[in-house]
């Protein structure tokens, strides 16, 4: 039993959808635009860096949840993935899971951005697994804390191993790890097949050293079929 593990942000979509979120809250007037916009790009430069605060981070990004109703959510929800998602959809990266998907593999999508920002996403990418942060809920309403491990760095371990305790069928199998960041180099050092997708700098120059496999999703279709081979 084989598993394809993708990360989402910049690796299946060309973007990243938690700091595109915070935007689209600016913009909606949903949140304190200077400042919520201010934090918001502070956080993702630390991400970017590979410096970040999780707990802080989440602290902060998972706020607005707490403020708004189920209702407003749900509106808002759906409007972010018409106007925002839509617009940096990738086809070659559901070309890449349809291969996988025809070869038997499980798809799993394991990603540090809460649930309920992704689930959408992973719904319309039609995968059979979402690892992703977990927000914390309290009698249907979410309280703006997280639940549980988050699902970064070395978190991504700790979650797909819980993950592999419940459905041990899956742990002896070969596994696939997509992703764009030096974040998830703790991931991608323990699977069999770690494969770097338009990889940030820090990223491709560690699999170039390694000779792991560095691919891109937004190249044209001849390019993007000549270097996949799983």
């Amino acid at each position: 039993m084989q598993l394809a593990i993708f990360d989402l942000d910049n690796t299946l979509i060309g973007g990243d959808s938690d700091h595109a979120w915070g935007e689209f809250l600016v913009a909606r007037d949903c949140v304190d635009g200077d400042r919520f916009r201010s934090e918001n790009d502070r956080f993702y430069r630390d991400y970017q860096s590979g410096v970040l605060d999780i707990f802080a981070y989440l602290s902060f990004a998972l706020e607005p949840l707490a403020q708004l109703s189920r209702g407003q959510l749900q509106n808002l929800q759906r409007e972010f993935m018409q106007e925002v998602i839509s617009e940096i959809w990738l086809p070659h990266a559901e070309t890449l899971i349809q291969r996988h998907r025809d070869a038997g593999h499980h798809i799993m999508i394991i990603t540090a951005t809460n649930r309920f920002v992704v689930e959408p996403i992973a719904a319309r990418l039609g995968v059979d697994t979402l690892l992703a942060t977990e927000p914390e809920e309290v009698d249907g309403r979410f309280t703006g804390q997280v639940a549980g491990h988050p699902c970064f760095q070395e978190g991504k371990v700790v979650r797909l191993q819980q993950w592999l305790d419940q459905h041990p069928q899956y742990a002896r199998g070969e596994k696939w790890f997509y992703s764009d960041s030096i974040n998830d180099l703790p991931l991608l050092s323990q699977v069999e097949h770690p494969v770097a997708v338009d990889p940030d700098i820090r990223l491709r120059d560690e699999a170039l050293s390694r000779g792991w496999q560095v691919i891109s999703l937004r190249g044209d279709t001849e390019a993007f079929a000549s270097v996949m081979d799983i």
